[in-house]
């Protein structure tokens, strides 16, 4: 592919779909930039959700129709109300498809070593912080997340 023209590239890329193209992303920096096209995004845009929905959340300021078709494609996948997401193995607080907040990773979470101490304190990995309401709040919303999607492969398995 290096001795290929970008716009030639570029025409093999738009046979690709979505999780292709996000692949391909991944693979060079080259692959990089192509796959970040804008036109490349927009079509893909235009054929899951037609012109009219690709008129409607044009991308304004400075996003990308990339960013845009993550959005939608999230809403589609999750709804609009505030939910919280696994993707991989990361967890994200989701409102109306836009990332609100990066709650932690599972692998995070296993390796941590928490105890706690007698005044109340915890002691993390050897050293003793004070918890934070932010991180009690972080690991309560873990907990919901895992419980959502739970729940969600529980659905899935009984209507299969």
């Amino acid at each position: 592919m290096d001795r290929l023209s970008e716009d030639l590239c570029l025409k093999i890329f738009r046979f690709l779909d979505h999780q292709s193209l996000a692949t391909a992303h991944q693979v060079c920096r080259k692959w990089k930039v192509l796959a970040s096209d804008n036109n490349l995004w927009h079509n893909l845009f235009k054929e899951r959700w037609g012109a009219d929905g690709a008129a409607f959340f044009a991308p304004t300021d400075s996003r990308s129709w990339k960013d845009v078709y993550e959005v939608q494609d999230r809403c589609d996948r999750v709804g609009l109300g505030l939910k919280i997401i696994r993707e991989g193995s990361d967890y994200y607080l989701v409102h109306q498809g836009e990332i609100q907040r990066y709650l932690g990773s599972r692998s995070q979470r296993e390796g941590e070593d928490c105890t706690f101490n007698p005044e109340g304190e915890i002691a993390m990995n050897g050293s003793v912080e004070e918890e934070s309401r932010e991180g009690i709040l972080n690991r309560i919303l873990f907990f919901v997340g895992d419980l959502e999607i739970a729940l969600t492969d529980t659905k899935r398995c009984r209507l299969v």
